[in-house]
C-alpha cells in the first residue's frame, strides 16, 4: 500500500496577544513583537496535532517522520497540509515542506503566501527553507532539528536560520517546538525499518 496524504481545509482560529520585540531571524537590525504565551502554546499545539497526523503514516507501508502543514498568520485557519513524498513519487524534491508549499499556492492559484505560516516536524533543509522564502512566507515553526534527522538519515547540515540570513527576504524561523513529540517519528520501529531501506535504495546505482 503506497500513501500519498494531502490535507486541506478547517477552520482553527489562533488568537494571540503581542507583547515586547525580538529580532527576526537572520534579518539584522529589523524587529517584530514576540509572541504572547498563548500564542506559544497554540504553536505547541498544531505541532502536536501535526505529529499525531503524520504519525498516522508509520502504520502504512510508506511511513515518513515529516509533515508539514500552512495556516493562515492571523486567523490559523489550516490551508494545507501534506507528507513526504520521496519514494512514493520518485521525486527528490518532493519534501513535505516543498509539497505543502505548491499546493497550497496552486489552491490560492498564485506564488505568493505572504500572511501564512508554515510548520512542519523537522527543520526544513536548506531546499525547502529557500522555498518557503521565495514563497514569501512569514514564519517557519520546525519540530525536531536537522541534527536530529541526521541520526537517521542523510541531511544537508545547514540551518534553517542560516538560509534566512543570507537571503533579503523576510522570514522568522523558529524552533524547535516539540522536539520529543517529533522524534519519536523518527524513533517508531516501522520507521527505523524503513530508513534502512531508503539507505540499501540509495546505495544502488
Amino acid at each position: 500500500m503506497r500513501i500519498f496524504r494531502v490535507e486541506m481545509g478547517r477552520g482553527d482560529v489562533l488568537r494571540s496577544t503581542m507583547t515586547s520585540k525580538m529580532p527576526i531571524a537572520g534579518v539584522p537590525g529589523k524587529a517584530v513583537r514576540s509572541r504572547s504565551r498563548v500564542a506559544v502554546a497554540l504553536d505547541a499545539e498544531r505541532m502536536r496535532a501535526l505529529a499525531e497526523w503524520t504519525a498516522r503514516t508509520l502504520e502504512t507501508d510508506s511511513p515518513v517522520p515529516f509533515g508539514a502543514e500552512i495556516v493562515h498568520s492571523k486567523s490559523g485557519e489550516r490551508l494545507m497540509r501534506a507528507h513526504n513524498a520521496v519514494a512514493v513519487e520518485n521525486d527528490p524534491s518532493a519534501h513535505a515542506e516543498v509539497r505543502t508549499i505548491r499546493l497550497a499556492c496552486k489552491k490560492l492559484k498564485g506564488f505568493s503566501l505572504k500572511g501564512y505560516t508554515l510548520y512542519t516536524t523537522c527543520e526544513p533543509c536548506p531546499m525547502c527553507m529557500a522555498d518557503a522564502l521565495w514563497a514569501g512566507l512569514d514564519r517557519v515553526v520546525y519540530g525536531a532539528t536537522i541534527a536530529d534527522a541526521n541520526r537517521f538519515c542523510r541531511q544537508i547540515q545547514i540551518p534553517a536560520t542560516e538560509v534566512a540570513k543570507r537571503s533579503d527576504m523576510t522570514c522568522a524561523v523558529e524552533g524547535p517546538v516539540e522536539r520529543e513529540r517529533c522524534l519519536t517519528l523518527f524513533t517508531h520501529p516501522n520507521m527505523q525499518r524503513a530508513f534502512r531501506t531508503w539507505a540499501t535504495k540509495r546505495g544502488k546505482r
